[in-house]
């Protein structure tokens, strides 16, 4: 099978929140050149990660670590910039939410007017498989509301960032769990390089609200009883 040359691909734009309040491309390089680590105990206002801790690999409902790296007002949201009620807003899922936001920064770092973009053929491309929002409103009673599927269905996710700035390119939201992100990349990519789009965003998010999922990564031995996952490194536990 003959593969065509790959098509040259220019980054435009970028946007992200991060732990340690890195809110743009030159924070995150700064974090990275000064080596900053950003990995604290649980706050509070996720959950009570003592309750679910326990040193002890294997402890049925504990977990190993209580360590993670957390973003500041995962809550906080402009529902009126984007035209939503408050009702509707608080039953979305707040990775869809900053998906939203950061999209729309991208967009505006590339020197864009996210409006010129009405009707071209721009993708979107995300990268999600953390579904703790789907548990917290199901416990709530919200996910029997008008927008209980809506707001936590992992397919909307892209769909909310093309149908916001009326983009007419393909909007797909992809699950390969820690490469999600990477892998929404490359079908960015392939989308450009068969001409599918004219141009594409592309990213991820990862929010974690909640111990269940935590504590069953737990049980299986996917989380470090240090916090650090040590990648490609002879610590790595």
């Amino acid at each position: 099978m003959r593969i065509a040359p790959a098509t040259p691909v220019a980054v435009l734009g970028m946007a992200c929140r991060l732990p340690g309040e890195v809110d743009s491309p030159q924070k995150l390089w700064e974090a990275l050149v000064e080596g900053q680590d950003f990995v604290t105990v649980v706050p509070l206002e996720r959950w009570d990660a003592d309750a679910f801790y326990d040193p002890e690999p294997g402890v049925p409902g504990r977990s190993v670590s209580r360590w993670g790296a957390f973003i500041d007002d995962v809550a906080g949201f402009d529902c009126d910039f984007f035209g939503m009620t408050d009702r509707e807003a608080t039953a979305i899922d707040p990775q869809h939410r900053l998906l939203l936001e950061t999209s729309w920064d991208a967009v505006e770092h590339a020197g864009i007017d996210p409006a010129e973009l009405a009707e071209t053929r721009t993708g979107v491309f995300v990268g999600l498989t953390h579904r703790d929002y789907e548990l917290l409103s199901a416990d709530c009673g919200a996910a029997e509301g008008p927008y209980g599927f809506t707001g936590t269905n992992d397919s909307f996710a892209s769909g909310r960032v093309s149908y916001a700035m009326s983009l007419h390119g393909p909007a797909i939201t992809v699950d390969t769990a820690c490469s999600s992100s990477l892998y929404a990349i490359h079908q960015a990519c392939r989308s450009l390089h068969e001409g599918e789009s004219d141009l594409a965003l592309a990213g991820g998010v990862s929010i974690t609200l909640e111990p269940r999922k935590s504590v069953s990564g737990s049980l299986q031995g996917m989380l470090s009883p240090t916090g650090h996952c040590h990648a490609f490194d002879v610590a790595a536990d």
